[in-house]
């Protein structure tokens, strides 16, 4: 399995009743989902996650407007503007994760591999960068 940061785009259908995206657990979202959540409302200026999974994995969609989303594996840091309901961000594991200039309407949904788990979190940067190998 390709466990790498990707852009997957999802399959749509469009008519003149307006238009239809759908993904499927283990196609298009490379895992079984165990939880949905989205994010709304984000003030100005104001940004989310600013964390890490050790284990669980997510797949990111703008559902509304437009995020910043940027990444760092450790290895390499990367930046998406997801800003169509078409396009989704696979995170796997371990990747220091920061969502900021949420547009106005701007909403985020999160699908994820594992139910909320605390102890699943790295919160705190030099932790993370030290598990990568960064911080040594």
């Amino acid at each position: 399995m390709n466990d790498a940061i990707r852009l997957v785009e999802l399959p749509a259908r469009d008519d003149a009743r307006g238009g239809l995206v759908f993904m499927e657990a283990e196609a298009q979202v490379p895992f079984a989902i165990r939880r949905f959540f989205f994010i709304h409302h984000v003030a100005p200026g104001s940004g989310r996650a600013s964390h890490a999974h050790r284990a669980c994995r997510q797949f990111l969609i703008a559902l509304a407007g437009s995020v910043l989303v940027d990444l760092d594996d450790g290895r390499a840091r990367r930046r998406e503007r997801l800003a169509k309901p078409t396009q989704g961000l696979y995170v796997p594991p371990m990747v220091w994760v920061e969502v900021t200039e949420f547009s106005t309407d701007g909403v985020l949904g999160v699908l994820a591999s594992h139910p909320y788990d605390e102890a699943d979190y790295i919160r705190d940067r030099k932790l993370f960068d030290a598990a990568t190998g960064r911080g040594v």
